[in-house]
């Protein structure tokens, strides 16, 4: 079969990188003993202070007591010491940390959605910052004092305690956009910034929230309504990748083609990949790349004709408002569907 495919993506060489790799540039305070792990991090030419810095403001009387820290509920966090410490404001966790408490914050990242490539080890490399980044992007939509820094501060460790699902569950407790693109249903909202996949049943209920990569500065991802114009499964995905770039793995083991609502050619597509550890960055030429296994599963259960949303982030108005989920809820799998692959 041939593919209305006109622009993808090439992908050069890269090594990828791995969730315990070499910790990035910054000084952390002096080495302190945490639950038996020493949190540390080597010293780097361009030191990062994490003390408060002075301010300019003259007291002319007492000052009053710093209000406490509230403490963390979550049944994934409270039994973590080192959670404790970072709740409290008297810790934060960058490259180089290590810990248990660290490990439970990555497992509570992963089941949100948010990439973490070698899965959770306890260990703080680039792989933590990254998700840690795209979670604080999310965040910050309702969450104000959390910002995108990477680090793993008390405002972010409070926020991820109120989202979060509880053990044994997947998916998040708010924030979760509604199946709809002004006013039209949706089967996909794909969230450029915190570079997640939200994927909907035909009642527009939430089935699943997987890691994406998406359109560098560049060559950025367009937002905007689009539709599934072509299904491609692994063999003709294979062979567009062959004809193309002369790399059958290049486009991993499904393609869902994708056109403007109106019927433009978008030059765009829903994709897998054969570099897991580029998920979650801006890295692509425009299409947006998912893991095989999540991308299977979008292939599956999408039609030629549903819709798909693509916003920089998930309280773009013309979603409306967001819909709020129980914390517990989990989000299965979707299902393989009984549909011979189109192609």
């Amino acid at each position: 079969m041939t593919s209305s495919i006109s622009r993808i993506e090439s992908l050069h060489p890269l090594t990828p990188l791995e969730a315990n790799d070499a910790p990035l540039g910054g000084r952390w305070p002096s080495a302190r003993l945490l639950d038996n792990t020493v949190e540390h991090a080597p010293r780097a030419p361009a030191p990062i202070s994490l003390s408060r810095p002075p301010s300019a403001r003259v007291e002319t009387g007492p000052t009053p007591p710093a209000r406490p820290a509230p403490p963390l509920t979550h049944a994934r966090f409270t039994r973590q010491p080192q959670l404790t410490d970072v709740a409290a404001g008297q810790l934060i966790l960058g490259p180089g940390s290590r810990g248990d408490g660290l490990r439970a914050v990555q497992t509570a990242l992963l089941k949100m959605g948010f990439a973490l490539h070698g899965g959770a080890d306890g260990h703080f490399g680039a792989q933590t910052q990254r998700a840690l980044r795209n979670f604080q992007t999310h965040a910050s939509l309702t969450f104000p004092a959390v910002k995108p820094t990477g680090l793993l501060d008390s405002a972010t460790l409070h926020a991820l305690d109120a989202l979060a699902p509880e053990p044994g569950m997947r998916g998040q407790s708010q924030g979760i956009p509604p199946a709809t693109y002004d006013g039209q249903p949706v089967r996909v909202i794909v969230a450029l910034r915190e570079h997640r996949t939200f994927l909907y049943d035909t009642q527009g209920r939430v089935v699943d929230i997987v890691p994406n990569a998406s359109g560098t500065t560049a060559t950025p991802t367009r937002p905007g309504l689009k539709v599934v114009k072509t299904r491609l499964h692994q063999a003709a995905a294979e062979a567009a990748g062959e004809r193309l770039w002369n790399d059958r793995s290049v486009f991993g083991a499904r393609i869902l083609d994708l056109s403007w609502a109106d019927g433009r050619h978008s030059g765009e597509e829903l994709h897998g990949t054969n570099a897991p550890a580029l998920l979650g960055g801006d890295v692509s030429h425009g299409c947006i790349r998912h893991s095989n296994e999540a991308i299977i599963a979008l292939h599956d259960a999408l039609s030629v004709g549903d819709h798909v949303a693509i916003v920089e982030h998930v309280n773009d108005p013309r979603l409306g408002a967001q819909a709020p989920v129980a914390r517990g809820t989990t989000l299965p799998r979707a299902a393989p569907s009984a549909r011979a692959p189109a192609g």
